[in-house]
């Protein structure tokens, strides 16, 4: 078997010649043919599970036993802050010297996974790694490394996802996870070991244990296949589903020699609040922004990710602060940079070891609340969280969220959605909107409380209901005004009938499609 990709014109010589080498495409083959089945299994067993109402009794064991994760590598135990953005060169480059601890290059979800941003990315990775990257502006402006650049880590896609541009014999999509992870790791992974680092990973989506398993499997496979140690490869998962924050104890286990801790994907957390739980009206959440971090469910939540993360040696890491930092209002720039400096110290103070910002204007924010409670300590997982009694009905009390659904909140998610799909379509998946980063993740709560909201009847206060109508002449509205203010050019750049057709099979179709990405993905 061998595996087919398109000679796109748009590929760099150095794409083809030094990241889609036979060597490195036999490996992903390996990958492919040793796990894509069990991946295929386990995403069907997805389907045919009830939404998550409690832990689960048949891994009480693993729950109640004594057991610690692989500790902290001394070249990456202090994580405070770390950016997060797309492989773009540039944008790498800014990552890499934003004064973080970490930069977690993305080719998930502030990716738009056409064929040359993933092949592309795996090129400035590697002279990332090598410490060469330079990027040189139109406007003459040269940008490279400083002497002391973030630690890197990379997020490969989710299981579900498939990389439609490589083929095998069969015509069969090799999974995208299996494609950004072999990459990464065949070109980067002795790389990065022998200056001092190692592959560091985010794992994104998880909704089980045993995807937690097939990881450490891959892992296990890759570390023999490369010739590298046993625990080489260090990965730590988003606990970004309902599923997942009911086994978070069971993925830390699965991993536990490769494990690197969980992060609270806050985002895509409240998304699958709301896919889990799709038909019931009692899973109906309010406007966007009143979803905060201090509301019953999403405070159970992170406070369970810090005890269990502590509990078993693993570091606990903190949400996105979205904001990017305006200058056209020094005074609502103000009022919004505090209520990062407050989420920030809230964190803290709970007991994480750090957490994520999209800018780099705000890192100096983000590790000044952390630095407050760490001072010259790399991490607090000394610090167990033993007061921390979480239920599986405190997981589940969407219901007690404070808030109401309003008509600017309605509004800001039509056009959120619908500006995010277009950037996603013309190749970006990440797009600053209203001064906040939104990627997938954002676009996809979006979309979802538009369809929760006409699913369930929900009315705005003054007693208009919201239904398919309503919304259709909201997104003519904000159409109408987006074209206005972009211009003809623009407007017509990103690609506004397929967008809007997107947007109306993923926000007013009969069904919930589980992810925008996939309804989207065809027409990249």
């Amino acid at each position: 078997m061998s595996l087919r990709y398109p000679d796109s014109p748009a590929l760099s010589a150095r794409a083809r010649e030094e990241v889609l080498t036979p060597e490195a495409l036999a490996f992903v083959e390996g990958l492919h043919e040793r796990f894509n089945f069990r991946r295929l299994e386990l995403l069907e067993a997805r389907r045919s599970r009830p939404a998550p109402a409690d832990f689960l009794p048949e891994t009480a064991s693993i729950r109640s036993a004594q057991w610690t994760v692989a500790p902290p590598r001394a070249d990456y135990a202090d994580r405070r802050t770390e950016i997060t953005g797309p492989t773009d060169r540039k944008l790498v480059i800014n990552a890499l010297n934003s004064g973080a601890k970490g930069f977690m290059a993305d080719f998930e979800d502030a990716n738009s996974p056409t064929w040359v941003n993933q092949i592309e990315g795996h090129v400035n990775l590697i002279d990332a790694v090598e410490g060469t990257i330079t990027y040189d502006s139109s406007d003459g402006r040269h940008y490279s490394l400083v002497d002391t650049p973030a630690t890197l880590l990379v997020r490969p896609r989710g299981w579900h996802l498939p990389e439609k541009h490589l083929l095998d014999d069969s015509d069969e999509a090799v999974s995208g996870a299996l494609v950004d992870f072999g990459l990464f790791l065949f070109h980067c992974g002795r790389r990065l070991l022998e200056r001092g680092s190692g592959p560091y990973l985010y794992l994104p989506k998880m909704e089980h244990h045993l995807e937690a398993r097939l990881w450490n499997d891959v892992f296990t496979h890759t570390e023999d296949a490369l010739s590298l140690d046993r625990g080489a490869i260090r990965a730590t998962v988003l606990i970004e589903t309902l599923p997942a924050a009911f086994q978070m104890e069971e993925i830390l286990y699965e991993l536990r020699e490769h494990s690197y801790g969980l992060n609270a994907g806050r985002w895509d957390y409240i998304f699958s609040m709301i896919k889990s739980y799709k038909d019931d009206p009692n899973f109906v959440l309010p406007d966007r922004s009143a979803v905060t971090m201090t509301v019953p469910f999403m405070r159970a939540y992170t406070e369970l990710l810090v005890a269990t993360c502590h509990r078993r040696g693993a570091f606990a890491m903190g949400g996105m602060a979205a904001l990017i930092p305006s200058r056209k209002d020094p005074e609502a720039n103000q009022r919004a940079i505090d209520a990062v400096q407050a989420d920030k110290r809230r964190e803290a103070g709970a007991g994480f070891d750090g957490t994520w910002v999209a800018h780099p204007d705000v890192v100096s924010v983000a590790k000044g609340a952390f630095d407050e409670v760490l001072g010259d300590r790399p991490n607090q997982i000394e610090r167990l969280r033993e007061d921390v009694t979480t239920t599986a009905a405190d997981l589940l009390a969407a219901g007690a969220t404070p808030g109401e659904v309003t008509e600017a909140g309605l509004r800001n998610n039509v056009s959120v959605a619908f500006q995010y799909i277009s950037f996603w379509l013309s190749g970006r998946g990440a797009a600053g909107i209203n001064n906040f980063m939104e990627d997938a993740a954002t676009a996809e709560i979006s979309r979802s409380q538009v369809w929760h909201w006409i699913r369930h009847g929900v009315t705005l206060p003054d007693g208009t209901p919201i239904t398919r109508e309503l919304v259709t002449r909201i997104l003519d509205e904000e159409t109408a005004r987006i074209h206005a203010e972009v211009g003809d050019e623009v407007w017509k750049a990103g690609r506004p009938e397929e967008t809007r057709d997107v947007f109306v099979r993923v926000a007013l179709g009969d069904e919930l499609p589980e992810f925008l990405t996939l309804a989207a993905y065809d027409l990249l």
